[in-house]
């Protein structure tokens, strides 16, 4: 038997470095885009679990491919999250039909991006996570959702977006088009944002607690809606509630029905102001609301306890 030389040696050892070099490459890779592949994820399904589900197969997919055959990994991590999206999209479509009453998206709070973000970027990124906007995108379909938000969100070009949803570029756009034209007058211009919103909030807060329905009218627009989403676990309004004086009684109803002891919190979900209410440590209801200058004009409750899971906790999104 010849002897091993160092060459030898070198020629057989030479591969593993190389190999588990490759994989920390397409790892770090991964790890650069997971923020923004979650932020993707949840803005088209909108639930957490569900946009981390995808997140995680989009990895188990990355693991497996051949990197060095991957010229753009961000442009096909994006492409990964977005057909897998879809997929979970058209599954519970079929599903929503027998769910019980309104259905919200799960709010979350989410971490600071930090100074890196660009201010206008931060200002499109930021809107885009509000439930008031996620709960816009159901009424898209689950094509115009997907290119939509890889669109005019992530601002990524349509031969992409039309490749995650089986179309070429003029596909997307005519998708996007449609999408505009569903959202068209939705997002009213004069709304109400930031600070400004926070002190609605806390007006609206006050009146609840003085328990009048008169000095919680003095807040809310005249034809405000309140959608509350139970789920099939707690009981809730089935059909949105319209009109000042129906939604200002069924708040206060709802607000003596609060267990003894409960605690009211401002805090701060899906970017904007919101109010938690927390009986025996845990969350009962979070409140929503959407204003402009003639007082709240929506409001969402949620209290489905599954949605109120993760508020203890920030999520790293974009």
């Amino acid at each position: 038997m010849p002897p091993v030389t160092d060459a030898r040696r070198a020629g057989r050892r030479a591969p593993a470095p190389v190999a588990a070099s490759a994989a920390e490459a397409a790892a770090v890779a991964f790890e650069a885009e997971r923020a923004r592949l979650l932020g993707l994820a949840y803005r088209m399904l909108g639930t957490m679990a569900d946009a981390e589900d995808v997140v995680q197969d989009a990895w188990l997919r990355w693991a497996g491919v051949e990197h060095a055959a991957v010229d753009n990994p961000a442009a096909w991590l994006t492409t990964a999250v977005a057909r897998r999206s879809l997929d979970r999209l058209r599954a519970r479509r079929r599903d929503r039909a027998t769910y019980v009453g309104p259905w919200l998206p799960e709010p979350v709070v989410v971490a600071d991006r930090g100074p890196a973000v660009d201010p206008a970027e931060r200002a499109v990124l930021t809107e885009s996570l509000t439930l008031g906007f996620l709960h816009l995108l159901e009424r898209l379909t689950p094509r115009e959702r997907v290119a939509f938000v890889l669109t005019e969100v992530f601002d990524e070009p349509h031969e992409h977006a039309g490749a995650a949803v089986g179309a070429n570029a003029a596909g997307s756009r005519q998708l996007v088009h449609r999408a505009r034209r569903k959202l068209a007058g939705e997002r009213p211009p004069d709304a109400v944002r930031g600070d400004a919103l926070a002190g609605v909030v806390d007006a609206f807060v006050s009146a609840c607690a003085t328990g009048e329905v008169d000095d919680l009218l003095r807040v809310l627009a005249p034809d405000v809606v309140l959608v509350s989403d139970g789920g099939a676990e707690r009981h809730a309004a089935r059909r949105p509630v319209v009109g000042a004086d129906r939604v200002a009684r069924l708040v206060l109803g709802i607000a003596r029905r609060m267990p003894a002891g409960s605690e009211v919190v401002r805090t701060v979900v899906n970017g904007d102001p919101a109010v938690l209410v927390c009986g025996h440590g845990r969350p009962v209801v979070l409140v929503t609301m959407e204003a402009g200058p003639g007082g709240v004009r929506r409001i969402r409750q949620v209290v489905a306890p599954s949605k109120l899971t993760r508020l203890d906790s920030a999520v790293a999104v974009r």
